[in-house]
């Protein structure tokens, strides 16, 4: 944890900055910034950068349902 000389690391901010943002805020303002950043990436990405996320997730995820066989 950083003292009073030391500046707080991009890391540390971001974990009390999260935790703050937890605890004033409930689900519900969870769900519509998350609604809002969904509608805001529709409008800014094609067809094809949700093929590509897509494909890239299944891709992932059958990496770990094989690796978990072993």
């Amino acid at each position: 944890m950083a003292n009073n000389n030391e500046k707080m690391s991009r890391e540390e901010a971001g974990r009390k900055g999260g935790e703050a943002t937890a605890k004033n805020h409930d689900k519900e303002f969870f769900q519509e910034i998350g609604q809002k950043g969904g509608e805001a990436t529709s409008e800014n990405h094609d067809k094809e950068f949700y093929q590509e996320i897509g494909k890239k997730g299944g891709e992932a995820r059958a990496e770990q349902r094989d690796g978990s066989d072993d």
